[in-house]
């Protein structure tokens, strides 16, 4: 018995010199928290058990107070001293020597002084919960350059001064301030992205900037001289005085001005070529005219007074002869008798209207309405967009949304789909969802669908190289029966640069946002960087949960589930595309966490 005791000492005294366990975090650190917490003024409650705090132990292995780090034990992620009585004042300088704290929560204490300009040395918090004190003096003009803050809450101090313009935190999700003195306008903050906004019970003045309508008068109560439509103190537009050389003046500028705009009218109505305009209505058409080279820009019907249509039936290739609309293998019957004319005489309504074309819902005498697509800025032959289109015809996946017509000559490129009466994915995410419930279950079921179709598509499709090419939330549109097809599949409004190996992986990244948009319920900007940007920069500081849509939160998901469909958009999203996964790695994946989930629901039914 005694040989294993001495064994096991042996083994515990090699193990530990092998293994030192030193000090985790650095003597410079731990003596900067100790100053950090001597001038909180702890008074009595640092005599509680394992209190810590002293130059003699280490933070995390010692386990201090409101302390908390990392899984590894290296470094002190999160200080939290909420309700302790603490009476002095906080040393920013100090505690942001621990350069990965993440988190700082100081609220309900007896706290004084003001906020130093050092606190934007904590570059990696998220954080800072400071309300509930007795803070005053302005707030520091460094406060926006905390580049990962994500909350901040310095309500109910006795803080003055001015806000500094909060508009450069663009991951910034929360900000109170209510019950405190601040003065001045309102700066700017980025409405669209914040959650939670309370400036009430100050002395702020002038308009309120969330033209967003986010944010009700609650928000914003208490400012009696801030005025803006939330609020029952309505603005009023400034008059300015003006004297007799300024109306002068000015009267000059309208008059030249004036003379600029009727020239350009005059110019313009010479010129045009390929103006727009959709008339709702009865007996409404699409109206415009496209002459035609030909006839030095003027057509023959132009010549005899008609009024011309949105979509020219004459071209320059075929010498003004009408031409028809190729029907494909149309899963409307209706299509197959209609003619490129009967488009043109139908009623139709102006949908959207963006740099690569515009959309229409038509009406035509058979009563199944349709979509028709304009194409603008696509210079590609005309025999190679019907080959183009004849060839992604012959490719079938039911969750991809067929071209059942099409039209080309050298002025237009026109594209004809079944319309789908409940819209897109993107209406459903950011806009009025009509009564539809949203649920994990349906997010990930679009997520399903949209990948193996577009796997099925890269993979039919690969050999000619035709990617989607414009893939986003807004061509994934829902079906009656609320299921969902992709749509403008090949439509590639990019520049010949990139029709290279490269594009399918630019359909991955742009699946891979898809993806987070449907995981977080945020909007798109900058083509998905900023999106990917943001929520990479939340993964990296390990709070994961700050990305997930807060109704799936409130639902209450799989968290495990939507990290791995997370996982799986931040692989698309890789900022280098020979680093992305293929589509039908992807859509396996996706299969494959949907059937686990589909499992668990299953399960717990039981």
């Amino acid at each position: 018995m005694c040989g294993i005791q001495s064994a096991v000492i042996v083994f515990c005294f090699v193990f530990v010199l092998l293994f030192p366990v030193g000090k985790t975090e650095t003597k410079d650190v731990v003596e900067a928290l100790v100053d950090f917490m001597e001038k909180l003024g702890p008074g009595s409650i640092q005599n509680t058990p394992n209190w810590g705090w002293n130059i003699s132990s280490d933070p995390c292995t010692s386990h201090w107070f409101g302390v908390k780090c990392d899984t590894t034990n290296q470094t002190v992620k999160n200080i939290v001293l909420e309700q302790i009585s603490l009476s002095g004042t906080v040393d920013f300088e100090s505690v942001c020597k621990e350069t990965s704290l993440l988190l700082l929560s100081l609220k309900f204490n007896n706290l004084t002084g003001s906020l130093p300009q050092e606190i934007s040395n904590c570059k990696r918090l998220r954080l800072l919960y400071l309300n509930g004190n007795h803070f005053s003096g302005d707030l520091p003009d460094s406060l926006p350059d905390l580049p990962n803050l994500l909350r901040i809450d310095i309500s109910n101090n006795e803080l003055s001064g001015k806000l500094p313009d909060m508009s450069r935190n663009t991951g910034l999700l929360t900000f109170l301030a209510q019950n405190n003195h601040l003065t001045g306008q309102l700066p700017n903050f980025n409405y669209d992205q914040l959650e939670s906004f309370d400036v009430s019970n100050n002395d702020f003045t002038g308009r309120i900037p969330d033209d967003t309508g986010r944010f009700g008068a609650k928000s914003f109560a208490g400012n009696p001289q801030l005025c803006g439509k939330e609020l029952s103190n309505a603005c009023q537009a400034k008059k300015k005085k003006k004297n007799l050389r300024d109306i002068v003046i000015y009267s000059g500028f309208a008059v030249l001005a004036l003379v600029i705009l009727v020239l350009t009218a005059i110019v313009f109505f010479k010129k045009r070529e390929n103006l727009e305009a959709a008339k709702i209505g009865s007996g409404s058409a699409m109206q415009k005219g496209v002459e035609s080279k030909e006839d030095g820009g003027v057509s023959s019907e132009s010549k005899a007074g008609k009024s011309r249509s949105e979509f020219s039936i004459t071209s320059a290739e075929n010498g003004g002869v009408s031409a028809s609309l190729v029907v494909l293998s149309s899963p409307v019957e209706a299509v197959n008798g209609l003619r490129f004319e009967d488009l043109l005489k139908a009623q139709a309504e102006l949908i959207a209207r963006g740099k690569h074309g515009s959309l229409y819902k038509v009406f035509p005498d058979c009563g199944v309405p349709l979509v028709v697509k304009r194409i603008k800025n696509w210079e590609i032959p005309r025999d190679e967009f019907k080959k183009r289109m004849e060839r992604i015809d012959q490719v079938k996946h039911p969750k991809v949304l067929p071209v059942v017509a099409y039209y080309c000559s050298k002025q237009e490129k026109l594209l004809v789909y079944e319309f789908q009466q409940n819209g897109s994915l993107f209406k459903l995410l950011h806009e009025s969802q009509d009564g539809h419930i949203f649920d994990w279950g349906s997010r990930l079921n679009i997520a399903c669908n949209t990948a193996q179709a577009l796997a099925f598509m890269h993979t039919e499709l690969k050999d000619d190289q035709i990617p989607h090419g414009n893939l986003k939330s807004s061509n994934i549109l829902l079906t009656k029966d609320m299921d969902s097809c992709m749509s403008e599949y090949g439509l590639m409004m990019v520049d010949n640069g990139s029709q290279n190996s490269n594009a399918f992986n630019v359909d991955v990244y742009a699946f891979g946002v898809v993806l987070l948009e449907l995981l977080t319920g945020k909007p798109v900007q900058s083509n998905g960087l900023d999106l990917a940007k943001w929520v990479n920069s939340v993964v990296k500081e390990e709070w994961t949960g700050e990305v997930f849509d807060k109704a799936l939160v409130v639902e209450g998901a799989s968290e495990e589930r939507m990290v791995g469909l997370l996982h799986i958009a931040l692989k698309c999203v890789n900022g280098s595309p020979d680093l992305r996964p293929g589509m039908d790695q992807v859509a396996t994946m996706i299969v494959c966490l949907k059937e686990e989930d589909e499992r668990s629901m299953a399960s717990s039914e039981i």
